[in-house]
């Protein structure tokens, strides 16, 4: 069972600290289970009207709007029309911490299977009677043009992230479990038994921390690098002859960077379609060839480890992490943005993606009970956490004490590490990591303290 803790700014509003709070108004309690997203509501509070905060006449406390109504006046005389003080919020104060899927679950759709049919059905009977419209791009074998300068920023923010990442580990530490996938942004590894690695029953779920490097930040997801995305699906027997690269940088060559390395095949006409899944490409000998022309936007490179030069001074720090915050931001706006145009598919039960209108038909899925499916992955519509996985850490509130207590775990919120990392290195924390992080909620100074609400 748990229980809502007011946060300390709310407390000094009122003039008072936790304990007299809890034995006036009683104990706020929560019901059992993993849900928090919404705070209980409190109808009134009266205080003392000879107070200098006058008279609080109601608070509503709702899951996205904080509604706050003060009337001032004297005890002798009272005003006909009260002054109203009304604070909004987009995003709920709290939020439920990210949920740890068991691997032997499936992922869940991101649509479900019956609202699919019920448009699938709702098209064809629109569709009815009508003309065949010609298939827009990139379903026609073309590019789509407006997203190519899109494509560009993205991988372009990936490179800069990945460059500032390497400066600011120097100057905030990251510490990684040597037996699990967990990490911790901080001088020192939390004190959690969360470890689900190799030997974790004999250590009794306690972590062992090794410095971290820039993969256990940002998790590597590879895809098979296609040179015709809308070619025959890869079979089983090539796929030790495919290379493979980043998913997000195959997005980004579809969408229409070209990378020499990678090369790919672009079409200058429509496709010609024969069947639902065959088809001939259009002839292209009339065109006049085309000259290799430099991209409209420079590409960034990585920078190897012996160019990386840490940040001098707190100032720079923080400008610096500002742009790594910025960089993060627009790789996962702007490939968002992508896959609403450019088909990416996810296995349900391992995290292989594929970038492509179908997936791949190779069989080295390794989840469980994969010898029920042959090895066979069971592909689905990805999302944007399955493109670009972002690695949950605790967040540390408190600079000056940052050893976290065991006793305290409920109390405490958690962040991405790339926005865990920006955070400590001096930038302003956004307004979507809020509720996950619980800024506004008051962390008990004692174990004894955090009895009166826990």
């Amino acid at each position: 069972m748990a229980m809502l803790m007011p946060s300390r700014s709310f407390l000094s509003l009122l003039g008072m600290d936790c304990a007299s709070f809890h034995a006036q108004f009683g104990a706020v309690v929560l019901p059992p289970g993993k849900g928090r997203t919404q705070p209980p509501k409190v109808e009134s509070l009266k205080l003392n009207q000879y107070s200098g905060l006058g008279s609080l006449d109601s608070l509503k406390y709702g899951g996205s709007k904080l509604k706050l109504r003060l009337k001032f006046g004297r005890p002798s005389q009272s005003l006909s029309q009260p002054h109203a003080l009304v604070l909004r919020c987009n995003y709920p104060q709290n939020a439920d911490l990210p949920q740890y899927y068991s691997k032997k679950e499936k992922k869940p759709f991101p649509i479900p299977i019956l609202e699919l049919r019920r448009a699938a059905r709702e098209r064809f009977k629109n569709r009815k009677g009508q003309p065949k419209r010609p298939a827009p791009p990139p379903k026609n074998g073309l590019v789509v043009k407006s997203l190519i300068p899109l494509a560009y920023e993205v991988l372009n923010a990936r490179v800069t992230l990945i460059n500032n990442l390497k400066k600011l580990s120097k100057v905030v530490l990251v510490h990684a479990c040597k037996w699990c996938n967990e990490i911790h942004v901080g001088p020192v590894g939390h004190p959690f038994k969360s470890c689900r690695g190799q030997g974790a029953p004999f250590r009794r779920g306690t972590h062992e921390w090794t410095n971290a490097v820039i993969e256990d930040i940002l998790v590597p997801i590879e895809a098979y690098h296609l040179f015709d995305r809308l070619g025959n699906r890869m079979p089983h027997e090539e796929r030790f002859s495919i290379p493979r690269i980043p998913a997000i940088v195959e997005l980004c060559i579809q969408a229409g960077v070209d990378l020499p390395e990678f090369p790919t095949k672009r079409r200058r006409k429509p496709i010609i379609r024969i069947g639902k899944h065959e088809f001939v490409d259009a002839d292209e000998s009339e065109l006049p060839d085309l000259e290799p022309e430099p991209p409209k936007i420079p590409l960034l490179t990585e920078l190897p480890a012996d160019k990386i030069v840490p940040p001098a001074n707190a100032d720079e720090t923080a400008l610096l992490a500002e742009e790594t915050l910025q960089a993060w931001e627009k790789m996962r706006r702007g490939a968002k943005k992508l896959m609403r145009m450019y088909t990416v598919r996810v296995c349900g039960y391992c995290p292989e993606v594929h970038v492509g209108p179908s997936g791949h038909k190779a069989q080295n899925c390794g989840a469980h009970k994969h010898q029920q499916r042959n090895g066979q992955h069971g592909w689905q519509a990805a999302v944007i956490n399955d493109l670009i996985p972002p690695r949950y850490v605790w967040h540390v509130p408190d600079v000056n004490k940052p050893v976290l207590e065991r006793e305290l775990r409920n109390f405490y919120g958690q962040a991405p590490a790339v926005v865990e990392i920006c955070v400590k290195g001096g930038a302003a924390v956004p307004e979507q990591y809020m509720p996950t992080m619980r800024l506004d909620v008051g962390i008990p100074t004692s174990v004894k303290e955090a009895e009166m609400v826990v």
